[in-house]
């Protein structure tokens, strides 16, 4: 039998904060009046945490299983180097969204500021999904290693759904942007194609739980233009890579 429990947040240093979050028993805990406490649901396995308010930087740090729902917006550095899970935010979320994930999953309802995706990757069977429902701001999957960021571009009438530098070192995973032209001055790190049937079937289940989390259609949303960014395999970094003579 699930035991949940409900806190106040309000006026609560971070410390303290995380401190009773950790040492509940309770698998659902909500939490209300959240003003900024940073590091909630840091490397959290087991829980599902509901949040109201606008949780601090570092939201689901090294997350390792359960939920994070936010009934607001998030700041910075949400789902750093998380490894399982889920984060939803019925929001927005400042820079650097999903850094250095390694699994799990992030959808966030709206946009997002700078370097949203930087240092994703994936291992075995692990790969990181990133959902945005609007727009990313520059460097949008800088040093993209794995893993699946999806741009839905919502509100934005098919317009290029990201900021400058878009995809800049990427050298592995796949960005998938909701626009009417196909993306220019791209890096030369980047490829760029039209969507094809099998990225439309890799993107529709994070864009069914996109519609179910946050309302809208998803097969409107599948039918719409995409472009595809992947790895440029001519310039990568080789010379970086080390080799045994």
């Amino acid at each position: 039998m699930h035991k949940t429990i409900e806190m106040q947040a309000a006026g609560m240093d971070y410390k303290a904060l995380n401190d009773s979050l950790r040492a509940q028993g309770a698998s659902e805990i909500t939490v209300r009046g959240v003003m900024g406490q940073r590091y909630l649901g840091c490397a959290m396995q087991d829980k599902n945490l509901t949040l109201y308010g606008t949780p601090g930087n570092g939201l689901g740090q090294y997350l390792s299983g359960g939920t994070i729902e936010v009934f607001g917006s998030a700041q910075e550095a949400t789902g750093d180097t998380m490894n399982a899970g889920e984060i939803v935010v019925h929001g927005r979320c400042g820079d650097a969204a999903g850094y250095g994930m390694r699994g799990g999953r992030i959808l966030i309802r709206d946009d997002v500021g700078y370097r949203a995706g930087i240092h994703m990757k994936a291992y075995e069977n692990h790969e990181p999904v990133l959902v945005i429902g609007a727009g990313a701001g520059s460097f949008l999957g800088e040093y993209l290693a794995g893993g699946l960021i999806v741009v839905l571009g919502i509100g934005l009438d098919g317009k290029y759904p990201a900021g400058f530098f878009c995809g800049t070192g990427m050298h592995g995973g796949k960005i998938i942007l909701r626009c009417d032209r196909k993306p220019e001055g791209l890096p030369e790190q980047v490829c760029v194609h039209a969507c094809t049937e099998v990225d439309r079937a890799e993107m529709r289940p994070h864009v069914e739980a996109y519609c179910e989390k946050f309302g809208g259609d998803p097969e409107t949303l599948l039918g719409a233009q995409y472009f595809v960014l992947s790895p440029n395999p001519e310039k990568g970094y080789h010379r970086m890579y080390t080799s045994v003579i």
